[in-house]
Order: C-alpha cells, then sequence, then structure tokens
C-alpha cells in the first residue's frame, strides 16, 4: 500500500438501491464496504414523491425515505458511507491488482475490488418550470409513477423506442395522453409507431415543443409550441412524462472498462463483471432495458455476490 494512502477491500461508488444493496451484502460477507454517495446521494429515487411497486412496502414509501432506509440497513452491518464524490479512477489490468482511485480531486484511496454503481441521469428539457414541478407530476419515468394518474390526462414528450412504449404503457391506464414530438416525424421503430398510432386514446402532435409547465405545487397543464407556425397552445394535464433518454454516468470509466455506443458499461454473460478483474457494475450503469430500484437492487446483490468470490479466489491464489 502506497504510504499513506488508505485501502479499502471493497468500494462502491454510488448511493442508490444497487449501491446500498451491494453494501449490505458486501458488509455481511465481511468485505468493509466504503460507499461513496457521489452527487446526489440515494440516487434517482430521491426525486421521487411515492414508491409504490418496490416488494416489503405495502402502503408505498416515498423515495427519501426508503434510501435513508437501504442506508441505515447497509449501516448496521458495518457499512462506511461517506459524502463525496470519485472524480477519477485508475483501474487495474491484473488480477489482484489495486484499483486507484481520487475523491473529490484531492484524496487518493486504493481498493482491492469496486462495485459500480453511478446510475443513469434522465434527460429534461431544462425548463425551470419543469425542474420546479419535478414530483410534482412531472417525471421521467411512466412505469415508475403513471400509476398515479390513473383516469387521467397525461402527456409525454419524445419521440424514441422508450417515448412510444411509455405512451402505450399510460394508455392503459389514462384517459388520454397526448404525445409531443419535437420533429416531424418518429424515431421509433415501425413496430412501435404502429402500436402507437393504433391506440385510440393517444394523441400525437408533430413539430410541438413545450414553452412551459403551468402550475404552482403541481402540473396543471402545459403550454406548447408548434416550432413551424410558431403557434401556441394550452393543454390540459396533470401529469407530464419525460422520454428523451438517459445518460449512464460513466465518464470517469470512459477508455478502461467496456461500454456500448451510448456509454452503458457491458457486463459478461449474467454476471456483474466487467472487462477489468476485480471491478463491477450494477443497476442503471449497466442496465438501460428495466430501470427499475428492483432490478437495480438485484444486480446491487449479485456485484458483491461477485466481488466476495473474486477475492476468495484471489487470496486463494
Amino acid at each position: 500500500m502506497s504510504e499513506g494512502i488508505e485501502r479499502i477491500k471493497t468500494l462502491i461508488i454510488g448511493s442508490g438501491p444497487a449501491g446500498y444493496t451491494a453494501a449490505i451484502y458486501a458488509a455481511r460477507a465481511d468485505l468493509k464496504p466504503v460507499v461513496y454517495t457521489g452527487m446526489e446521494p440515494g440516487g434517482q429515487l430521491t426525486t421521487t414523491t411515492e414508491v409504490d411497486n418496490f416488494p416489503g412496502y405495502p402502503e408505498g414509501v416515498d423515495g427519501p425515505s426508503m434510501m435513508v432506509d437501504l442506508q441505515k440497513q447497509a449501516e448496521r452491518f458495518g457499512t462506511e458511507v461517506r459524502i463525496g464524490m470519485i472524480t477519477s479512477i485508475e483501474l487495474s489490468d491484473q488480477a489482484g491488482g489495486i484499483h486507484k482511485a481520487m475523491v473529490d480531486d484531492k484524496t487518493p484511496i486504493e481498493a482491492e475490488t469496486v462495485i459500480i454503481s453511478t446510475g443513469a441521469s434522465a434527460k429534461y428539457l431544462g425548463l425551470p418550470s419543469e425542474q420546479r414541478l419535478r414530483g410534482g407530476g412531472v417525471s421521467a419515468c411512466a412505469v415508475c409513477d403513471g400509476f398515479f394518474y390513473k383516469g387521467q390526462e397525461v402527456a409525454i414528450v419524445g419521440g424514441g423506442d422508450t417515448a412510444a412504449e411509455e405512451a402505450s404503457y399510460l394508455a392503459n391506464i389514462c384517459s388520454k395522453v397526448t404525445m409531443l414530438v419535437r420533429k416531424d416525424h418518429m424515431r421509433a421503430s415501425k413496430a412501435m409507431q404502429h402500436r402507437v398510432n393504433s391506440l385510440e386514446n393517444i394523441e400525437i402532435r408533430y413539430n410541438t415543443e413545450i414553452e412551459e409547465v403551468l402550475g404552482e405545487q403541481v402540473v396543471e397543464g402545459i403550454r406548447v409550441v408548434n416550432n413551424q407556425s410558431g403557434a401556441t397552445e394550452n393543454i390540459p394535464i396533470t401529469g407530464l412524462f419525460i422520454a428523451i433518454g438517459h445518460t449512464p454516468n460513466t465518464s470517469i470509466f470512459e477508455g478502461q472498462l467496456d461500454m456500448d455506443d451510448t456509454g452503458y458499461i457491458q457486463t459478461v454473460g449474467k454476471s456483474t463483471k466487467t472487462n477489468k478483474p476485480g471491478v463491477f457494475a450494477s443497476g442503471d450503469v449497466q442496465d438501460k432495458e428495466y430501470r427499475q430500484a428492483i432490478t437495480a437492487a438485484g444486480t446491487g446483490c449479485m456485484a458483491a455476490l461477485d466481488a466476495e468470490r473474486y477475492l476468495a479466489l484471489v487470496e486463494s491464489n
């Protein structure tokens, strides 16, 4: 170990459902995990007011409270949770090698294993009114929050496969779905376009963008503009879903870990193993298909088990 530099057995980067679940399992396996929370302690769920689809909460739970519960459970088994961000990292190519990281651009640490749970950030439109009403009717996950708008009129922004899929999902539970597409065509596959067009309660508006989300405490409507004619219109809705994509938080691993063309970390087979020995990825940072708290937690468990087996193999050699 470099003189004066702390060495950690299992470094967990990120503090959402994946990170904390990995910490629970790693701590119980005596891997002495240290969690660095990142810029958004608790991850995306801290911006979600109600979580009704995570097992074990029959009455539902608000996102921040759920993350506090997970943190307390991880700490009960000996996890050390630290407020801070891993700003750079040098991953070893050798089995049994030591990985070197920097905390907040100033404090070096070393780790025998690394579990990456940095998640993916939903892309938003960037409107002040939109950001103000996040959690008050503005959401980036129809599957997570659509249930709360059952029988109501909602809108969804986006023209790709995700937007089309979420619009179809919302159409099954909402009275009307207005789909706003910025261009004069959709990017979604033909099959998804056919599905959306076949649903009578979905209205697609092309060349349409949002100028402002209306409402003080909760969403009451949107003001939209036709980017060809310049005409504006207010549309009364109670829920607004943004489906313009996610950005995986993987920039510090670029050039070291195998990623797909959109930046998601690629893992080996059904495991959480990356192309670097002793480095594992869990949660939304490697999952662009499901992006649910429960699936993130599941891969967090897998990452801790993979790390435990890796260390046992290294120590046996």
